[in-house]
């Protein structure tokens, strides 16, 4: 049986000003670093102990992952970083308050923006000040892989290479696997592992700072079906209640 946990970012700065983050690099807030020593807690617990880590480039998912491995005891595990598991990039959205873009947008045109399956906001202007695609990590990404702006069928168009080329073979050496990413790179493998249709992962929320456990067969498929919110290390109510709280930061409810 392959071990592999997912793992969203705690709480971002911008998460917390309820921004359209995406590509733009902040940092975790004090309660965000709570949420991922919390997190590795957790896994301790369950007795998952990571022999490896993945993360995206971005500072949020590279502290989280030092944090929950650090609680672990675990901060000398190899990690391996791939632009592949960043977070979707919101184009022209990048540094908007969400509920001011609903109320500018409609509800309706926004959620169509966040959660439909193959719409992506508009591109990114040179004007953006948060315009996150001349920084340096990205230097060496060609410029037909670098996004301007991203829908969720893009994000899985980029992330599953990585998937495919660098994390099964990590779970086929029998490695215990941890991915730190973010909310739409892990709803891209989440509708990967459980088989969830275009129109449904719209309804997907991953909350932050909750491992997701995965024990997968030979074939890399979850060996045990059950629902999404039985996989977390964390009772499905606080689950539930978290996931809800990502759903309505459009509306600032």
């Amino acid at each position: 049986m392959h071990q592999l946990v997912l793992l969203r970012h705690g709480e971002s700065e911008w998460n917390k000003l309820n921004l359209f983050t995406g590509w733009y690099d902040c940092d975790l807030t004090d309660h965000g670093r709570t949420e991922a020593a919390a997190a590795g807690e957790m896994m301790a617990e369950a007795g998952f102990a990571p022999d490896l880590s993945h993360t995206s480039l971005q500072v949020r998912a590279i502290r989280t992952a030092n944090i929950a491995l650090d609680s672990m005891q675990r901060l000398w595990v190899p990690v391996r970083r791939s632009w592949r598991l960043n977070e979707r990039h919101y184009g022209e959205l990048t540094g908007a308050n969400k509920a001011e873009t609903t109320a500018k947008y409609g509800a309706d045109k926004v959620k169509v923006w966040r959660r439909s399956y193959d719409v992506p906001p508009p591109e990114i202007t040179a004007e953006n000040k948060f315009n996150p695609n001349d920084d340096s990590r990205y230097s060496d990404l060609p410029p037909e892989l670098l996004p301007t702006s991203e829908c969720l069928a893009d994000v899985v168009a980029r992330m599953m290479p990585y998937w495919f080329d660098a994390i099964i073979p990590d779970l086929a050496a029998g490695k215990r696997v941890l991915v730190v990413a973010h909310g739409n790179s892990l709803r891209a493998l989440v509708k990967h592992l459980e088989g969830i249709s275009d129109d449904e992962i719209s309804e997907v929320n991953i909350p932050t700072g909750v491992p997701l456990h995965y024990e997968l067969d030979q074939a890399f498929h979850p060996a045990e079906s059950k629902p999404l919110e039985q996989r977390y290390l964390l009772d499905a109510e606080a689950v539930r209640l978290r996931a809800e709280a990502v759903a309505k930061q459009a509306s600032g409810s």
